[in-house]
């Protein structure tokens, strides 16, 4: 496949020469049609293999996404001392060793571009008497983590830091004898609540946690699938008080992972663009805390039903059936911000097609991602002739409405970002000249199999030929 090569303005990635793999998307011949099952949610797979770790005994788990992000959580269980054991596609199994039963690493854990397993594990190593090293990619070693560690000195962990300060790579040691902590977020994160959690398992008695501005709750619901005794309560102004006690004995539980809806996003935009369009994506999470960009999708017009809702271990999931839709601008609320982070970039990408102005805030989260996505998504947009303002926190796009589409025809720096890879390769799909990314290689460490899944359906994706 061919497509345009402008160059949109800002660095290049920085993986090494010759090992990315640029991709390019144009516009369909015909709409959109056919049923997806979405990979499995990475922020309940890390979470599944991270207890089952705690649990004493043997965890089954299935529809784990084997996405690299999540294998390196694997790899890190396994470097604690758990047994963890691929017995088919998408299952496995996990002895674990339970809640302060952890061993010290004998080589350095090296999370590749996983924040979320690099962060939730820093918070299991504060509750353990061990020490272990922390690294990551060049993306992971750029990313802030004095928010997490701040927070597990409260328990008696010690940080080994150098030059770059609380960034990786990084030590940590655990608490010889943790002790129980009282903490409020300053900032809303489930990583930081989760391994404040994770740590206040390994301490002796009750470990409170405010939270003012309410975060996903997946290492809550899978605390008390796997045993754990929790109380939330909810505060007069939003936001929840949780009280954990500590060193409970985790039986081992089977954890069903639903598919990720940060994943489905990006088909789900993608039939909600493209003309002619009717997919439906199946066994999507539906978790209340995960649905911000349904709920603002469905305010600017989009034609989504939840079919089939149901339960499974502890998570709301559903189909989504989407056909494609007239779309115009909304605001997006601050406090919508916690239930759509990784949602953004894609959503900004529905915003320069729908008909009028598109205004997101409270995004500052977005600076620290795997790149600084405001940045890049302005940078990126621009360069496709999309008009759109990035400020400190927030994101305005005006679309192009229903009588036209955007020009396209420029190649994006996706600065080692898988959401911002797919959400270029969507917009590909409905601009008059297609899109070109850099590489689409890191695209596998949340949705492997990305192009096939979306050619399956009549995208047009592919490599450069």
């Amino acid at each position: 496949m061919s497509a345009p090569g402008k160059d949109a303005a800002g660095a290049g990635s920085a993986r090494a020469a010759g090992s990315a793999r640029p991709l390019a998307a144009r516009p369909p011949g015909a709409g959109l049609r056919g049923e997806l099952s979405i990979p499995g949610d990475k922020s309940i797979s890390h979470r599944a293999l991270i207890f089952g770790a705690l649990a004493v005994g043997r965890t089954e788990i299935t529809g784990l996404l084997e996405g690299e992000d999540v294998l390196r959580t694997a790899a890190a269980m396994r470097a604690l001392g758990a047994r963890v054991t691929r017995t088919g596609p998408g299952a496995w199994q996990v002895d674990g060793l339970g809640v302060g039963g952890l061993m010290e690493p004998d080589d350095i854990l090296d999370f590749g571009n996983a924040g979320t397993g690099v962060r939730l594990c820093m918070g299991l190593v504060a509750g353990h008497p061990i020490t272990a090293f922390f690294t990551g990619d060049a993306s992971l070693r750029r990313r802030p983590m004095g928010r997490v560690l701040d927070p597990l000195m409260a328990f008696g962990a010690e940080v080994f830091a150098g030059a770059r300060g609380l960034r990786l790579p990084l030590g940590l040691r655990g608490a010889e004898a943790p002790r129980p902590a009282d903490i409020t977020l300053t900032v809303p994160s489930a990583q930081v609540k989760s391994a404040i959690l994770l740590a206040g398992l390994a301490a002796p008695g009750i470990t409170s946690l405010v939270e003012p501005v309410p975060t996903r709750d997946h290492t809550e619901r899978l605390l008390r699938h796997f045993g754990a005794e929790l109380d939330i309560q909810p505060l007069p102004r939003g936001g929840h008080r949780i009280a954990l006690r500590g060193q409970p004995e985790l039986r081992p539980a089977r954890v069903a992972v639903p598919g990720d809806p940060s994943s489905a996003a990006f088909p789900l935009v993608a039939a909600l663009l493209v003309p002619g369009s009717e997919l439906r994506l199946r066994h999507v999470l539906v978790n209340p805390g995960r649905i911000g960009l349904l709920t603002t999708l469905t305010e600017m017009g989009a034609d989504i039903t939840l079919v089939n809702p149901r339960e499974e271990g502890g998570e709301p999931v559903a189909d989504l059936v989407v056909r494609a839709s007239r779309l115009r601008g909304v605001p997006v609320p601050a406090e919508r911000a916690p239930s759509m982070i990784d949602e953004y970039p894609i959503l900004a990408i529905a915003a320069a097609l729908a008909e009028g102005e598109t205004r997101m805030e409270g995004l500052g989260e977005l600076r620290v991602k795997e790149s600084d996505r405001l940045a890049v998504m302005e940078t990126g947009l621009r360069a496709a002739g999309v008009s759109v303002e990035a400020g400190p926190d927030s994101l305005t796009v005006r679309g192009t409405g229903p009588a036209g589409r955007p020009r396209g025809g420029a190649r994006i720096a996706t600065h080692l970002d898988h959401r911002i890879a797919m959400s270029f390769l969507v917009l590909g799909l409905v601009s008059e000249a297609g899109m070109e990314v850099d590489d689409g290689t890191m695209i596998a460490t949340s949705f492997p199999g990305f192009e096939g899944l979306m050619r399956e359906v009549g995208a047009e994706i592919g490599g450069l030929t």
